[in-house]
């Protein structure tokens, strides 16, 4: 018989060693678990799974086994809370043992992303970075944004109009320039600027490559696989973080750097950064503590690939809506048109004169969901809920999508519709229940950290497109008009690819608005 030496022999060896190691190793637990889809022996619920929308997967799981499902893969325990109540409960009142972070050896170790906010441990260090977005992101640290908000609006109304076929670039960079200047007093000025480049280069590492199948490799499952030699077959994963680990610690060095350094020339632009370096604690040298320094220069960076992709999901899903239902927008037209009057854009003093735009806003949160599932939690210890056993080390997603399509919080809920939220609910306790945002940012102490700066920017754009552009189909060069096709590939963002759409002025007098310069 010839003697088997294959890298996958031994792959499958060690699945079938580790697997029979956990099983015997298993202590007897205290409850049933949740319900789920029946595993298989040994590779568990491994072929439930799918990197493609696994939303829609989970949402049939919710429909069919309740309000907690368990699967398992491999040993490791996956979650997913499917109501409010379930969320709230463990996410939020049990925060203390629900809001860990799975430890990723892909991701952390091997790329360099493990002091991310979005990847580090629950503890002082996470604690600490919290309190630093706080400090900048909070919700009544935003108003001193809204000029800088408004500012770019213009000329990224311009950029839509010059080429609207490509409007994730203009959504992009409307971000990005943002997060760049209230990061870093960083000013970008053009498409193909360096530090923009390499923002969404990063992003793109980030969201889909590294996160890509849900962000769960092989050697996350199995720690000894990162030890394997770089040239040897099968270590492709390998090879590829080296590449990624030198990107993604540029792009968190690079723009810090140059906040320091406009710092020693007196040049540099109010930001985060230079807010929380002229204040950190020094050493007698002169240099800022390491901790510190350490702490600001991963932060920051977490700041912006916390609100970039959200940005440019909620707005794409705005402009589809907007495609879909051209009768929602033509009111919302009227709507601004009779608050402003067509000489100026909205700004943020006529959002409580606009109820039928706020409407649209939350109905897009919720109807887009821009992460369904949420970035895992990691529990902490063993626990019971609701009669159900819940163990340790368990990876848990808050069903994001499976809320905002349950038929009893939000009737017809596949269908696009803001009169929903134009009527209040019944009461305060109801409101929470159904508004959107109390679940699309996240849950608990790891919510998106970037929500507030997040609302506030696509609220603007939001109002501002209404304000001043038609949005419908696209129409050929024959004056046929082609309904968009729509397609989701991100696994963790639910970012539509994009598709065809007509953006056009909706009179003279809107495009003299949007081309009027504004003063700097």
């Amino acid at each position: 018989m010839a003697i088997i030496s294959s890298p996958v022999f031994y792959s499958l060896l060690a699945v079938v060693s580790y697997v029979v190691y956990k099983c015997s190793n298993r202590p007897k637990q205290p409850a049933p678990y949740p319900p789920g889809p029946k595993p298989v022996p040994l590779l568990g619920n491994v072929r439930d799974l799918t990197a493609k929308e696994l939303w829609l997967v989970a949402e049939k799981w919710a429909k069919e086994y309740g309000r907690i499902n368990y699967l398992h893969v491999f040993g490791q325990g996956l979650v997913f809370l499917n109501t409010p109540e379930a969320v709230f409960d463990l996410l939020d009142k049990r925060g203390a043992i629900y809001s860990d972070k799975p430890h990723l050896v892909m991701a952390g170790e091997l790329c360099g992303c493990e002091n991310m906010v979005a990847f580090t441990r629950y503890g002082d260090r996470s604690r600490r970075q919290r309190r630093l977005m706080q400090s900048a992101l909070g919700q009544s640290s935003i108003p001193q944004y809204h000029p800088l908000l408004e500012f770019e609006t213009r000329p990224f109304l311009r950029r839509m109009l010059a080429d609207p076929l490509n409007y994730t670039d203009h959504i992009r960079r409307y971000a990005g320039g943002l997060t760049l200047s209230v990061v870093y007093g960083y000013q970008v000025k053009s498409n193909d600027d360096q530090f923009l480049g390499l923002a969404e280069d990063c992003v793109n590492i980030l969201s889909n490559k590294i996160a890509s199948g849900g962000g769960i490799w092989p050697v996350d499952i199995f720690p000894s696989l990162q030890h394997l030699p770089n040239w040897m077959p099968g270590a492709g994963f390998k090879r590829s973080a080296v590449t990624w680990k030198k990107k993604m610690e540029e792009f968190v060095d690079q723009p810090y750097e140059y906040t320091q350094e406009e710092m020693k020339r007196g040049t540099a632009r109010p930001s985060f950064v230079s807010t929380l370096l002229e204040s950190a604690p020094q050493n007698k040298d002169g240099s800022i503590e390491a901790q510190h320094d350490h702490d600001i220069r991963w932060t920051a960076n977490s700041m912006y690939s916390a609100s970039i992709d959200t940005t440019i999901t909620f707005m794409s899903h705005f402009i589809l809506a907007m495609v879909q239902h051209p009768e929602v927008l033509e009111r919302a037209q009227a709507e601004i048109d009779a608050v402003v009057g067509g000489t100026r854009l909205p700004s943020f003093e006529d959002r409580e004169s606009l109820p039928l735009c706020n409407a649209i806003f939350n109905e897009t949160l919720r109807w887009g969901a821009p992460v369904p599932l949420n970035l895992p939690h990691r529990l902490m210890d063993d626990d019971i809920y609701d009669g159900m056993y819940i163990p340790k080390g368990s990876l848990i997603f808050g069903n994001i999508w499976a809320i905002t399509r349950d038929e009893k919080l939000y009737p017809e809920a596949a269908r696009f519709n803001p009169d929903r939220f134009m009527t209040p609910a019944e009461d305060e306790t109801a409101e929470r229940r159904r508004d959107p945002r109390n679940y699309v940012f996240g849950f608990g102490r790891r919510r998106c950290p970037g929500a507030n700066l997040i609302e506030s920017s696509g609220w603007l754009l939001m109002t501002s497109m209404i304000a001043t552009l038609d949005i419908g189909k696209f129409i050929d060069d024959h004056g046929r008009e082609e309904a968009p096709v729509v397609d989701f590939n991100n696994s963790v963002f639910r970012t539509p690819d994009v598709f065809k759409c007509s953006l056009r002025p909706r009179s003279e007098a809107a495009l003299r608005l949007v081309s009027q310069e504004d003063d700097a």
